[in-house]
């Protein structure tokens, strides 16, 4: 096995592991969080051996380590349980809405991924002079602002006062893709603020650490347009640490939307896992948090081995 294929074999072996002890901080932290899921089911006038029975069937009795192994034997199998609020398949309820929750992810996405690297490649460009400071402080101030605040101005003044798109985004499997697009404008459009800021403020980090370098002066000595060099030698050579925070904020879309998803209504996992929280439905909500740490992580990892085959210098380490 090459020095590549042992770092990608390592990146992988330590991605599962790190996997494995996020889902014991996960059941862990199912387990200390306060109520109880019996009285939730059964109301407040349940009586002691109503509970108890209840408790002995869901099988809430058993010890925390053989209840752990048993959940992981069964997402080892995929197997994820069943809710026990209304007794329905985890899994299948969670696939529609893991699909919903992926295609408002890749659509802020699309939107925000080649915006952030042209307004990064355009700040250094202009580096120092006005069109640099204004997307500078734009980006800061939507970085420093709350999600949800700025879900509710959208909302209020896009959706309400302009009446440009829909303030509820509920989507269903009945509306076309233009539809679906229209309805999800705003959460979109929030998402794509959001890590629009990291992503170019990083871009143009990395690219002006690139700038420093001397065959960037030698192609300016050549007398190459400035954004020619920017584009053709300079973004190239960048590329690691900007894929590496493009892939950071990616796994934000998919794991951080829950704020977004609850502000606009919208029927993701977000949503989902909120509402059984509030049910205190143990397994729904370990569920959710297994599937967004195994994105979270698996998008890191992806750009860990981007990084390695980008980089000769992580392939060939002294």
């Amino acid at each position: 096995m090459g020095p590549t294929m042992t770092l990608v074999a390592q990146r992988l072996a330590l991605g599962i592991l790190l996997l494995f002890l996020v889902s014991i901080l996960i059941f862990v932290g199912t387990l200390i969080l306060p109520g109880d899921v019996a009285q939730s089911i059964l109301g407040q006038s349940a009586t002691p051996e109503a509970l108890a029975n209840l408790r002995a069937e869901l099988g809430l009795n058993e010890p925390a380590v053989t209840r752990y192994f048993d959940w992981l034997g069964g997402v080892l199998t995929g197997d994820l349980g069943t809710a026990l609020t209304n007794g329905r398949d985890i899994a299948e309820a969670m696939g529609t809405r893991l699909s919903r929750t992926l295609f408002l992810a890749f659509w802020a996405a699309v939107v925000a991924v080649p915006l952030a690297i042209f307004l990064g490649l355009l700040a250094v460009r202009y580096r120092d002079r006005w069109p640099d400071k204004l997307i500078s402080a734009i980006t800061l101030s939507t970085i420093s602002i709350p999600e949800f605040l700025i879900g509710y101005v959208l909302m209020y003044f896009v959706g309400v006062k302009l009446g440009w798109a829909p303030t509820v985004a509920n989507i269903h499997d009945g509306m076309s893709l233009g539809q679906k697009l229209h309805t999800i404008a705003l959460p979109v459009a929030v998402l794509t603020l959001v890590v629009l800021a990291h992503m170019m403020r990083m871009t143009r980090a990395a690219i002006l650490n690139v700038m420093q370098s001397a065959y960037i002066e030698t192609a300016e000595l050549k007398g190459l347009p400035m954004f020619q060099i920017i584009w053709k030698h300079a973004f190239p050579n960048s590329i690691a640490p900007v894929v590496n925070v493009v892939m950071l904020n990616l796994a934000y879309l998919v794991v951080g939307v829950v704020v977004v998803e609850v502000v606009f209504t919208y029927p993701g996992m977000g949503q989902y896992l909120v509402d059984h929280v509030s049910k205190r439905d143990l397994p729904v909500v370990q569920a959710c948090g297994l599937v967004f740490a195994a994105v979270y992580i698996g998008l890191n990892m992806i750009a860990d081995i981007v990084s390695i085959l980008a980089n000769p210098r992580l392939r060939h380490p002294k």
